[in-house]
């Protein structure tokens, strides 16, 4: 399996068949959910603490650490994931709508190379 061939509505069924199989749906309330998804995304965080910018390419070379970062963001995902089910949000519809929205928020002509917000008409 593969980014190229799995589809998130598979992502979804795979967690969704392992919370129900350990009876575990009776914990997954968005509150917990979110809590869960916000502990692994600071334990992903974890790993580039302290790291310079120029020191990233260097030190995710090393194997090991690709894997314990890869690992952290699977959980990450896997709690977006519940979280999807138990609120039965359309992850992919709020994706493509935060997308558009960001785009009209943030124009091409005006973000392009900028690491600042732009001033857009309306703002």
């Amino acid at each position: 399996m593969s980014d190229m061939v799995t589809t998130v509505a598979e992502l979804r069924r795979l967690v969704s068949v392992f919370v129900e199989e350990r009876d575990w749906r009776q914990f997954h309330d968005a509150k917990n959910l979110s809590m869960s998804l916000a502990i692994e995304a600071a334990e992903l965080m974890e790993h580039f603490q302290w790291l310079r910018s120029e020191e990233l390419d260097g030190r995710l070379s090393d194997d090991g650490l690709r894997r314990q970062v890869a690992e952290e963001m699977a959980d990450v995902g896997c709690y977006l994931l519940a979280l999807a089910n138990a609120l039965e949000i359309d992850l992919s519809a709020a994706i493509r709508g935060k997308i558009l929205a960001n785009a009209e928020r943030y124009p091409v002509e005006l973000s392009r190379g900028r690491a600042d917000r732009p001033e857009v008409s309306g703002d």
